[in-house]
Parts: C-alpha cells; sequence; structure tokens
C-alpha cells in the first residue's frame, strides 16, 4: 500500500510540475513478452504488440546530464501458446495488462547543433495495474472454445513476498517495477526514441521476484514525442 500511495503521489507531483520545464507528449507502440527462463531469457515466447501514451518531463540538472520522469498509461503481456492450430490439443492466450508507469530516467544529451541532440540513459520505473484482459483459445479433440475475461489484480505490496493478498492462479501482482534502458534524437519539436523495460517483479501474485528471473515483463517499445 505505501509503494501505490508512493506512485500516486509521484504522478500528481508530476503532473503539476512538469509545465515549469521542458516536457514532451509521447506514443507509440509496445513489443511486449514475459520472461521464460530463470536467467531472463525469453526464448520461444511469443511477442504481444500493444501500446503506450503519457508525458515525460526534461529536468536539466547539469552540463549535459537531465532527469526525464515521466507518467505513462501502457500495455504489457505475451502470447503463449501450446501446440499447433491443426493439433488435437491446442491451446493460445493473449495477456494484455495495462499499467500507470512512472518511470524516472537520468539522461545525457549529445548535441548534434544547437536545437538537436543524440541521448542515452536509464532509470527505474514503477508501475501499478488498472486493466487489461486475457484471451483464450483451445482446441480440444476438435472442440474448439474462445473465451475472455478481465485481468484479476492483486493488491499485494511488492515488499511482503511470502504474505501476498489475493492470491491465486491468474491473478497477476498490481505493482510492477524495474529498469529502464532508453536512446534516441531530438530536435526543436519532435523526439525518435526507443526503450527498453526490463521488470524485476514476478507477475504472478504470491511469488518471490528475488526468487529467480522467469514470469517477469520485458517490453521493446518505439515513440515518437511532441515537446510542448
Amino acid at each position: 500500500m505505501k509503494i501505490k500511495i508512493s506512485l500516486i503521489v509521484a504522478a500528481f507531483f508530476l503532473t503539476s510540475n512538469v509545465h515549469a520545464q521542458n516536457a514532451r507528449i509521447q506514443a507509440g507502440v509496445n513489443l511486449a513478452n514475459v520472461s521464460v527462463n530463470n536467467d531472463g531469457r525469453i526464448d520461444d515466447a511469443n511477442m504481444l504488440t500493444s501500446f503506450q501514451a503519457g508525458i515525460v518531463g526534461d529536468f536539466h540538472l547539469a552540463s549535459i546530464l537531465y532527469l526525464q520522469p515521466g507518467i505513462l498509461f501502457t500495455g504489457k503481456g505475451s502470447k503463449i501458446e501450446i501446440g499447433r492450430p491443426n493439433e488435437n490439443l491446442y491451446i493460445k492466450q493473449t495477456t494484455n495488462p495495462f499499467y500507470i508507469e512512472v518511470p524516472m530516467n537520468f539522461v545525457a544529451k549529445l548535441p548534434f547543433n544547437s536545437e538537436s541532440h543524440f541521448f542515452f540513459g536509464a532509470g527505474p520505473y514503477g508501475a501499478i495495474g488498472v486493466a487489461g484482459k486475457a484471451k483464450t483459445e483451445k482446441n480440444v479433440l476438435g472442440f474448439v472454445t474462445n473465451y475472455e475475461n478481465k485481468i484479476v489484480f492483486s493488491n499485494d505490496d511488492p515488499s511482503t513476498f511470502e504474505e501476498e493478498e489475493g492470491t491465486g492462479v491468474g491473478v497477476l501482482k498490481r505493482f510492477d517495477y524495474g529498469v529502464n534502458g532508453v536512446v534516441g534524437v531530438e530536435g526543436a519539436k519532435l523526439s525518435l526514441m526507443a526503450g527498453y523495460g526490463l521488470g524485476l517483479a514476478k507477475l504472478q501474485s504470491g511469488s518471490n521476484s528475488s526468487e529467480d528471473n522467469n514470469n517477469k515483463h520485458r517490453v521493446l517499445s518505439f515513440t515518437l514525442g511532441f515537446k510542448l
């Protein structure tokens, strides 16, 4: 609960103060997936296309160093397939949760000229799950079923690893956290950026995030920004 309150306070702080510095609105495509190995790799899991949109600040700290906090509505998730569509046992599930995410990236800007820069950086993020759906298709011995259900989030605190509230099969942790890496170019008004989000929290409620690195979000993103 403390983490949830901190994220909400940070969101209000950013929206009320971002006008005092440069800021940009941005939107783009997310290529989301979930790690499936203990070392954090993805391997054969299928990538899910989703999207993100939000506002990002740009606070000059010193020399070429900037702080870029933001508030994003962002989609994550993955596609999972067992078997093939023409086989007697085939299961396909698409899970697409949406989060309010607060990134906090430290960025270095290298100038091309007085108005254009190449930039790169990294930083932590925290996120709260707010919506999403899971779609499932099954073919068992020729009997095909399709159904859709809303994603259920638990109100767990990520610091209470073995005492999660509302745990159960199919229940996702409401809180996600991890680290971002970003790289891009910007001009007087427009910016193009590629980013990668490395989740550090397990998706499944009731699981210990420090046990290994499987079942965590992995998101590659490409965004277009417009400076306000």
